[in-house]
């Protein structure tokens, strides 16, 4: 098992950044593929990044990419999302997720969440207009 905890989160203008992180505990790391979910309120949670065992296996939402991006550092349990160019619509709880199902590593379901076994509490990411 892995636990997650996500951090980073806050509120910002429209057009700026934000770095969030999670930190990974307990199995092997890297043994995971990570992926980064949002829920805004009253809408169904959606998939945002998610990264390979690796590191060079990325994915994205199309409503993220060009202003996205995701990494990780094995070394130090932690995986990262940049997000700039921050709109409005990006407000939402943002989860890290951790999956070693062989349909997310083969890069099949990295977008289907109930293919993530574990999960940290979320980030509240505001972005104001």
């Amino acid at each position: 098992q892995v636990q997650l905890v996500e951090s980073g989160g806050g509120l910002v203008q429209a057009g700026g950044s934000l770095r969030l992180s999670c930190a990974a505990s307990g199995d092997t790391f890297s043994n995971y593929v990570l992926g980064w979910f949002r829920q805004a309120p009253g809408k169904e949670r959606e998939f945002v990044a998610a990264i390979g065992w690796g590191g060079s296996s990325t994915y994205f939402a199309d409503s993220v990419k060009g202003r996205f991006t995701i990494s990780r550092d094995n070394a130090k349990n932690m995986a990262y999302l940049q997000m700039n160019s921050l709109k409005p619509g990006d407000t939402a709880v943002y989860y890290c997720a951790a999956s070693e199902r062989s349909s997310v590593r083969l890069g099949r379901t990295y977008g289907d969440g109930t293919k993530y076994d574990y999960w940290g509490q979320g980030t509240q990411v505001t972005v104001s207009s």
